[in-house]
């Protein structure tokens, strides 16, 4: 899509101020959620420009899934979580490997199997009752 003029600049400026508000004012869980479908996102947009040989904006979108996938992986808190933290920590580790190989190799089908991990993880994210959210407030 084009903009005229600036147009383009004010949209993304307004996206950025859209998200930092987002950010502020969301629970921790809205937060992994946000992260989450940020992945996915990611993942998404990569698979089309892998699909359209723009390989330089194909490499950004999964070297910033991989980032998000690390920063869900760091704020484990494997003390609390256990043996799920420890699953978890595990699984994130073998996705940034996987998606750092489909960088590498333009390999559609690994980026088809990392949103699919991404979406199960996400769809038992967003199962967690609300009483158990509110169980662990804010930091």
């Amino acid at each position: 899509m084009s903009y005229p003029g600036n147009a383009a600049g004010a949209l993304n400026s307004y996206t950025q101020v859209a998200v930092q508000t987002g950010v502020g004012s969301a629970s921790p869980h809205r937060l992994i959620e946000m992260l989450l479908q940020a992945a996915l996102d990611k993942i998404a947009a990569a698979r089309g420009y892998m699909g359209q040989g723009m390989i330089v904006r194909k490499a950004e979108h999964i070297i910033s899934a991989v980032a998000i996938v690390e920063g869900l992986r760091v704020s484990l808190d494997m003390e609390q979580g256990g043996e799920i933290a420890e699953n978890l920590a595990s699984l994130y580790d073998y996705m940034e490997r996987r998606l750092t190989e489909a960088n590498a190799t333009n390999d559609v089908a690994i980026l088809d199997e990392m949103s699919s991990l991404i979406k199960t993880i996400k769809e038992a994210w967003d199962a967690i009752p609300q009483e158990v959210q509110d169980a662990h407030p804010r930091r």
